[in-house]
């Protein structure tokens, strides 16, 4: 249905493009998983791993597994026949978050799974403004997280396109349609418009917390390495 009302002048070229974009997608997954599951599959064969280290490996493997998962829901979503619909072909914008989301869970658990093995912890003074430092951190990234997902309803319902303008979003700073959308709730995960301005508010937010987290770690003696973090996730904001 929606080659014949859409894509109805698609040549064979333009539809390998897309077809090799997605079966690449597919087996770099796969060979991720091939990456997380074999070498984890020897190293329990040889011993080598502790038992919380397995508890750890299992959970990463398992999420592996779940992520792509995800990918399959995600991608049918796509591919149903919408009756009296000839809008684009969309996959839905909850699942694409939950893809996202999920794979964010899973980079972040490998990178702090490595890192704690590759880095012995240092022994720091639980000072006051050690643990606020921590909370701190813990609440950035939770900001960052709820950034990103936004960001994923974002691609799933083209909210980009829908205003271009920044700092305003067209002529004003809060738009008309933000909540044409009933109920209310609705507004915050379907209209492209709410979501764009969610989006945006999140994406400041963070960038604002980052910046502060930064300016307050300067006040703390903290170790070389710790400066360096947070000195790389300042820069990679004002890149992002």
């Amino acid at each position: 249905t929606a080659f014949n009302s859409l894509n109805h002048d698609m040549t064979l070229t333009e539809f390998k493009f897309i077809w090799y974009m997605e079966y690449s997608h597919r087996m770099w997954g796969r060979v991720v998983g091939l990456a997380y599951v074999l070498p984890a599959a020897y190293f329990w064969r040889k011993g080598w791993l502790s038992r919380p280290m397995k508890g750890c490996v299992l959970a990463l493997c398992g999420l592996v597994c779940f992520q792509g998962l995800l990918g399959w829901y995600m991608v049918k979503s796509g591919l149903e026949e919408k009756p009296d619909s000839y809008d684009i072909p969309r996959v839905s914008q909850y699942r694409l978050a939950a893809h996202l989301g999920s794979a964010l869970v899973l980079y972040s658990a490998s990178l702090w799974t490595g890192l704690s093995v590759l880095l012995p912890r240092h022994k720091l003074p639980e000072t006051h403004q050690v643990l606020r430092l921590r909370q701190f951190a813990h609440g950035t990234t939770a900001l960052i997280f709820l950034t990103a997902l936004s960001g994923a309803f974002v691609a799933g319902l083209d909210a980009g396109l829908v205003y271009n303008s920044f700092p305003k979003m067209g002529e004003r700073w809060i738009p008309d349609d933000l909540l044409a959308f009933s109920p209310v709730l609705r507004n915050i995960f379907e209209n492209p418009t709410t979501v764009q301005f969610d989006h945006r508010i999140l994406g400041i937010a963070s960038a604002t917390a980052v910046t502060a987290l930064y300016l307050f770690s300067r006040k703390i003696p903290l170790p070389r390495r710790t400066r360096m973090a947070v000195t790389s996730l300042l820069t990679v904001a004002c890149m992002q």
